[in-house]
């Protein structure tokens, strides 16, 4: 009879954060996987914990991965962490995850904190919507098309970045972006805990050549329909359906694109092309 796979979430800072069920689960399970079990070990004995520790992490996850599938599948149960807060985002625990769906392991969350969440709720920003981002890639062509692909991006945006390549995001993110609202969170949950609300244009280039420590969330607000309407090009709606009509698209389907693209409401356009009989 198989196991279960338990992807259980840890504190991300301060260990009082460690949920009683998630002690229970680290305590039960027949092992731990665990992204580095130095860690891991540490949280560990905090709370007198005796288990069995097996290494899994992105340099050895092809390797270790087929082997604690197994393991599960011959009957073991598996608790699942990374080294803070919830496994499987932006993290090789993912891959586990997938595995074990595919092999029809059991599959159980045990929630705990997520470094995405806690920052968007402290940061007091705009969080109705928002889009994850994880880590900027240092790999030059890889960090533009990312860049790139977010440049219009409507949502809040929440990013992770370690301190040595903190200077070089925010100028990354101003160039890219424009002038924001931001939160720069460093070191949540922990003794050192602190927010900094500003703008992207304040924090390009205040933090060059400043050596710092801990690590960093980003939270950039999503633009204010203001902000966006402002930016749209002054584009005579009409002319535009005009446009695709002209291009084969039948009257309400070249009004209603028009629309979209511009705001101005569909059925004003449609009336006017109507008009042009």
């Amino acid at each position: 009879m198989s196991g279960t796979l338990y992807i259980v979430g840890t504190p991300i800072g301060n260990l009082g954060d460690l949920s009683p069920r998630a002690l229970e689960t680290l305590t039960d399970a027949d092992f731990i996987a665990a992204e580095d079990t130095r860690v891991t070990l540490k949280l560990l004995n905090h709370f007198e914990i005796k288990n069995r520790l097996v290494s899994y992490h992105e340099h050895n996850r092809t390797e270790k991965g087929p082997g604690i599938v197994d393991r599960i599948l011959l009957g073991e149960s598996c608790a699942l962490v990374t080294d803070a807060g919830m496994p499987a985002i932006s993290d090789p625990g993912m891959e586990l995850v997938r595995m074990c769906r595919e092999a029809g392991v059991p599959v159980v969350t045990v929630p705990g904190p997520s470094a995405v969440v806690t920052a968007l709720a402290f940061s007091g920003l705009n969080a109705a919507r928002f889009s994850f981002e994880g880590f900027l890639s240092v790999n030059k062509p890889s960090r533009r098309q990312h860049l790139a692909e977010i440049k219009d991006e409507k949502k809040t945006m929440v990013f992770y970045e370690a301190p040595h390549k903190l200077a070089a995001t925010l100028r990354d993110l101003y160039e890219a972006l424009g002038d924001r609202r931001v939160a720069l969170i460093k070191e949540l949950t922990k003794i050192h805990e602190s927010i900094e609300l500003s703008t992207l244009s304040e924090l390009s280039g205040k933090y060059d050549g400043v050596k710092l420590k801990g690590e960093y969330v980003i939270v950039i607000e999503a633009k204010t329909p203001e902000e966006l309407a402002a930016e749209k090009p002054d584009v005579d709606p009409v002319a535009l359906a005009r446009r695709y009509l002209a291009e084969g698209l039948s009257v309400n389907e070249a009004a209603k694109r028009a629309a979209k693209e511009t705001g101005v409401k569909k059925s004003e356009i449609y009336k006017e092309l109507s008009a042009d009989g």
